[in-house]
C-alpha cells in the first residue's frame, strides 16, 4: 500500500488507545505522516519506507525498512512506552513478494509474480520498475467451493496454476501440487477444510511453488497436517527458485470444531514463510477444553535454510514450533502458551521438565539466527501451571538468538525462564517482559 498522512494501528472508533494484538506490514510506502503503533503488543514491518513510528509495547521488529527506529532492545521492553522494544535489521536476507491479480491496460486479468530478492531494503514497486513476470489468467484454473478435488488435481497435473475464489471448500482428499512454479492464490481468504482426516494440501519437492492468501481449517477427523510442503530428508536446493508461503493462516477450532496433529510441515529447503499464523482456538467452536480441538504442534520445519518473517504460533498442546532444519532464519515470532492446561502433570515435556517450549530445536541443529521472538503465558484454569522455558535450543555458537522475551499476561503460574534456563521468570509477582538481548 501507499499511505499518505498519519496512520493508527489501533481502533480509534471505540476509544484510544484501544485493544490491539499484533500485525504485519510489508512492501508499503508511508509519506507525510507517522505510524502510531500505540497498544500493539507486537508488530513486524518488512521492506516498507517509513516516515515515522511512535510508541511501542513489547516486541516491534523492522526488517529492510528505510526510516525505521534504531535498534533498541533492553530490559523493560517498552513497558512505559519507551523505545526499548525495537529490533531493527537494515536488510532482509531473502524475500519474494506474493503474486497478485491485476487488470492490464486492455482490461484483461493477469497475475504478476514478483522476483526473488536478496538483502532487500524498501518496497519493490516505488520506482515503477517492479521486477517480475506477468501470467495470463488463462494459465489458471479458477476454482469455486463446488469444484471437486479430482477436477482441481487434474488441472494442477496438467500444468495449470490455481486461483481459489472466496468460500469454504470441504475436501475429502488431498490437493496435490506436483509441478514446479505452480502459483496457488486465494481471493478473500478461501477456507480449506479436510473432511476425511486427509492432509489438505501437499506440495511435492519442487521449486518455485507459491501458496498465498489461504485459510486452512482443521476438520472433524484428525489430519496428520493441514499443509505439507516438500519431502522430508530431501537434499535438493531450491535457493534460486524457492517455495514461498505468504499470508497463510491455520486454525484448529474457532470457526469449525476440528483436530490435527500438526498444522504446517515445511520440508522444503530454502523456502520462505512470510506472514503465517497457526492458531489452536482459545474461543469459538471447539475451544475452551483441553480435550477439544486437539493439536500438538503448529509448525514443524525440516527443511534447511528456511527463512520465516512474521511467524505466530499459539496455544498448541506440546512443542508449538519444532525447528529441525539447519541454517534457518526467523525474523519475528509471537506465541501464547495454551490457556486451558488442567494440571501440571498433564503438561510435562519430561518427568522433570515442566511444560513444553514454544520453540524447540534439537541438539542436531548447529546453525540458526532468530530475531525479535516472544512467548506469553495465560493459564486460566485457576491452577498454577509452569513452563520451564519458552525457548529450548542447542547451546552452540552457531545457534544464535537476538531480542527474546517472555510475558505473564494473566491467570496462574507462569514461564520460569526465557531460553535454556536463562532469563528471569514471569508470573503474578513479575509480569515482565523478561528480556534476553543475546543468546548464547
Amino acid at each position: 500500500m501507499h499511505i499518505n498522512g498519519n496512520l493508527s494501528l489501533m481502533d480509534y472508533c471505540t476509544g484510544a488507545p484501544d485493544y490491539a494484538s499484533g500485525g504485519f506490514i510489508a512492501d508499503s510506502e508511508f509519506t507525510g505522516g507517522t505510524v502510531t503503533n500505540g497498544s500493539q503488543q507486537q508488530y513486524v514491518t518488512r521492506n516498507s519506507d517509513l516516515d515515522g513510528w511512535s510508541n511501542s509495547v513489547w516486541n516491534q521488529v523492522f526488517c529492510g525498512d528505510p526510516g525505521a527506529p534504531a535498534q533498541s532492545f533492553a530490559g523493560n521492553s517498552g513497558d512505559s512506552g519507551g523505545p526499548s522494544s525495537y529490533t531493527t535489521l537494515s536488510t532482509c536476507p531473502v524475500t519474494e513478494e506474493e503474486p497478485y491479480l491485476y487488470t492490464g491496460s486492455a482490461g484483461n486479468y493477469n497475475v504478476f509474480v514478483p522476483s526473488l530478492q536478496t538483502n532487500s531494503n524498501g518496497p519493490t514497486w516505488v520506482n515503477g520498475n517492479t521486477a517480475g513476470t506477468s501470467l495470463s489468467l488463462s494459465t489458471f484454473y479458477v476454482a469455486s467451493p463446488s469444484s471437486s478435488v479430482a477436477t482441481i488435481n487434474a488441472a494442477l497435473a496438467a500444468g495449470d496454476n490455481l486461483l481459489l475464489t472466496p468460500g469454504v471448500y470441504n475436501l475429502s482428499s488431498t490437493i496435490n501440487v506436483t509441478n514446479p512454479d505452480t502459483k496457488i492464490i486465494g481471493l478473500g481468504f478461501p477456507t480449506l477444510i479436510p473432511t476425511s482426516g486427509n492432509v489438505t494440501m501437499n506440495v511435492a519437492d519442487v521449486s518455485g511453488v507459491n501458496v498465498s492468501g489461504v485459510m486452512f481449517d482443521a476438520g472433524p477427523t484428525s489430519s496428520p497436517a493441514l499443509l505439507q510442503v516438500g519431502t522430508q530428508g530431501s537434499t535438493v536446493s531450491h535457493a534460486s527458485d524457492p517455495v514461498s508461503v505468504d499470508d497463510v493462516f491455520f486454525r484448529v477450532g474457532g470457526a469449525e470444531t476440528g483436530t490435527a496433529a500438526t498444522a504446517f510441515i515445511d520440508n522444503s529447503n530454502n523456502s520462505i514463510v512470510d506472514d503465517v499464523w497457526a492458531w489452536r482456538a482459545d474461543h469459538g467452536s471447539g475451544a475452551g477444553s483441553w480435550t477439544s480441538d486437539q493439536s500438538n504442534t503448529g509448525l514443524i520445519v525440516n527443511g534447511n535454510n528456511v527463512t520465516a518473517y512474521g511467524l505466530a504460533v499459539e496455544h498448541f498442546q506440546k512443542q508449538e514450533v519444532i525447528w529441525n532444519g539447519q541454517g534457518g532464519d526467523v525474523i519475528f515470532f509471537q506465541n501464547e502458551n495454551p490457556y486451558e492446561v488442567p494440571s501440571q502433570a498433564s503438561w510435562m515435556e519430561t518427568s522433570t521438565q515442566d511444560g513444553y517450549p514454544a520453540f524447540y530445536m534439537p541438539s542436531s541443529v548447529t546453525s540458526f539466527q532468530g530475531y525479535g521472538m516472544g512467548s506469553y503465558s495465560y493459564f486460566d484454569q485457576g491452577v498454577s501451571i509452569y513452563n520451564a522455558m519458552a525457548f529450548q535450543v542447542p547451546d552452540t555458537s552457531g545457534v544464535q538468538f537476538h531480542d527474546l522475551l517472555t510475558v505473564f499476561l494473566n491467570g496462574s503460574g507462569g514461564i520460569n525462564s526465557v531460553i535454556n534456563g536463562t532469563g528471569a521468570a514471569v508470573n503474578s509477582s513479575f509480569g515482565g517482559p523478561s528480556d534476553v538481548v543475546t543468546y548464547p
